[in-house]
């Protein structure tokens, strides 16, 4: 399916980053075939994925070709010119027209080696053209703002009603015409907008609007924490509420049962947010949480991801398999998803046939087939995988397996000659194949279909600019978890501060990961029906990490905090 990374032999910009100490060769060439896969320069893959620094990279990058770096915090956009290339362009070739000098055009580009844009550039605007080097994560930011300034659909994004704003979902008759009258007044549309846009600035995951019998409060879930942003007059909750039911395309007339729906925010011509929406009858009223859909996340890499070098490598080598079943287990709001689209994404080629069933389906991906299910047509997750069977599937998905028809479908499936890739609710890779068992699966059939499980957490990530060295005592060390071997080879632990560029002293998150492959040894545990505490030890015994451990390693990297490795692993 892929290309031996020991077949590589590294030239060019791949073997100047190695011999600059910015790549070791592993990771170059592990870079250069991720690179290759998803279509993407190399440059721009390792900036993404935070594999080296941008700046040394193109640094690295001019000495190679002997050109100079622009620095393009330091150019001003209004030199730029609009409108001679078409956004299409600038977006495919990750290149951003600078100036134009009589008949020459001078281009931004971040990889020197694509002379493809230059050309195709060339052709389209009918000008001689000429690449200026810079650092490819300010270039993709300058390129979003160069688009976001031109497009005259948001406007500058302020406070204002957005005319942008459009809803999908299903197509129904309400009742609620005089309702959606009661809403149509612009400072409940204008609030609500703001809410849906701040959201998007800070990066928040969740927006939860939230009536109390005195009081209405907005709270945003940002890198994990919820924390409260307003409180409008409790007089304007069934306004608010009406309004989201409206672009959710929900029934407005209906509040004595929960619904679903989806809005689709379009921020300019080239960028659009999704919604998942739910609401939920409570005591004083609607209680409607919005989960903010970012499609990029599934095209990051798996580098990005958190996944140490061996729960990587054991992620791949199942992923390169034909047959088998990958689970992935945790939390809602854990990652899962985003592990299950990043590993599709690798899969996603030509020669390939891949099915998703999905309730609802949280990521766009052009190149597979998705499928939302919908129980009060007949259509579950059982149904679909049926159908999928006649569809001559490579790879199938299953957004969750809840009960004992979809577990036999998946497993024969995954007996059949096909990969199947699927999601259960557990606490350890352990406990989900006691849960399968539980759920009536014969243990034969778990033993002999599931290859690979992934336990997962999300936790955030230290500020790089403000993290501070702490200390800990040894025997506080040793109770936490770590190894007397760790201790004594040392490490610094750093705490959270708080700076302007962050939350708290934290900024994004990190997956933290348990990763077991079934082995002859627990293949065999699993037949003879072992409980999750035994599989466990086994698993441990032989050198898979479980998710305290990994969550220890996060800490000794200097990725994450001893408080919020207890706070997302310890019992």
């Amino acid at each position: 399916m892929a290309t031996n990374k020991s077949n590589i032999t590294l030239t060019g910009l791949a073997r100047r980053f190695v011999d600059d100490g910015l790549l070791d060769e592993a990771t170059a060439k592990d870079a250069f075939l991720q690179a290759s896969q998803n279509r993407i320069p190399l440059i721009t893959y390792l900036t993404q994925n935070q594999l080296a620094d941008s700046a040394k990279l193109a640094f690295s990058a001019a000495m190679e070709f002997g050109v100079s770096v622009l620095d393009l915090s330091s150019y001003l956009p209004e030199m730029m010119p609009e409108g001679v290339v078409d956004e299409k362009l600038v977006r495919k070739h990750n290149a951003l027209p600078l100036y134009k000098r009589g008949n020459r055009l001078f281009i931004a580009v971040s990889d020197p080696t694509n002379l493809q844009a230059l050309d195709e550039i060339k052709f389209n605007t009918g000008l001689s053209t000429d690449a200026i080097l810079v650092d490819d994560a300010k270039l993709r930011e300058a390129i979003d703002k160069h688009l976001e300034s031109q497009d005259t659909t948001m406007g500058d994004l302020d406070d204002t009603d957005l005319e942008g704003v459009e809803t999908e979902g299903d197509d129904q008759d309400d009742d609620g015409v005089s309702a959606q009258s009661d809403v149509d007044d612009a400072p409940i549309v204008k609030y609500v907008n703001k809410m849906l846009l701040d959201a998007i600035r800070i990066g928040a995951s969740d927006i939860h609007f939230e009536p109390y019998e005195k009081v209405y409060r907005v709270r945003y879930r940002t890198d994990g924490m919820l924390k409260e942003v307003s409180r409008p007059s409790i007089k304007l909750a069934p306004k608010i509420s009406a309004r989201v039911k409206i672009m959710s395309q929900m029934d407005i007339s209906e509040r004595r049962v929960p619904q679903d729906g989806r809005i689709k925010m379009k921020l300019s011509k080239t960028k659009a947010i999704d919604f998942r929406v739910n609401t939920l009858p409570t005591l004083w009223g609607e209680k409607i949480v919005l989960r903010i859909l970012d499609p990029s996340q599934a095209k990051l890499g798996i580098d990005a991801l958190g996944y140490e070098d061996d729960q990587k490598q054991l992620y791949m080598d199942a992923l390169s398999q034909p047959q088998g079943m990958i689970l992935v287990t945790g939390p809602t709001g854990s990652g899962k998803t985003v592990s299950l689209y990043t590993g599709l994404n690798i899969l996603n080629t030509v020669d390939i046939n891949i099915s998703t069933a999905e309730d609802p389906a949280e990521i766009n991906l052009e190149g597979i087939n998705q499928v939302n299910v919908n129980n009060r047509v007949g259509l579950g997750f059982a149904e679909a995988l049926r159908a999928f069977l006649r569809q001559d599937p490579d790879v199938i998905m299953v957004g969750e397996i809840r009960d004992l028809e979809t577990a036999n479908i998946a497993i024969k499936a995954a007996q059949t000659g096909h990969l199947v890739l699927s999601t259960l609710h557990t606490n350890s890779a352990a406990e989900t194949l006691t849960r399968m068992m539980n759920m009536g699966v014969p243990a034969f059939n778990i033993a002999t279909s599931v290859s690979l499980i992934i336990a997962q957490r999300l936790g955030r990530r230290l500020c790089s600019a403000c993290k501070q060295p702490g200390d800990v005592p040894k025997d506080v060390l040793l109770a936490e978890g770590f190894t007397q071997e760790q201790i004594d080879t040392g490490f610094t632990l750093y705490r959270p501060k708080g700076c302007d560029k962050c939350n708290g002293g934290y900024k994004g998150r990190v997956g933290i990961y348990e990763v077991v492959k079934v082995t002859e040894q627990l293949a065999n545990m699993i037949m003879e029906e072992a409980s999750s505490i035994k599989i466990a030890k086994q698993a441990e015994a032989e050198g898979f990490r479980n998710l305290r451990q990994s969550a220890l390693l996060k800490v000794i990297e200097g990725v994450t905090s001893l408080e919020e490795a207890n706070r997302v692993t310890k019992d």
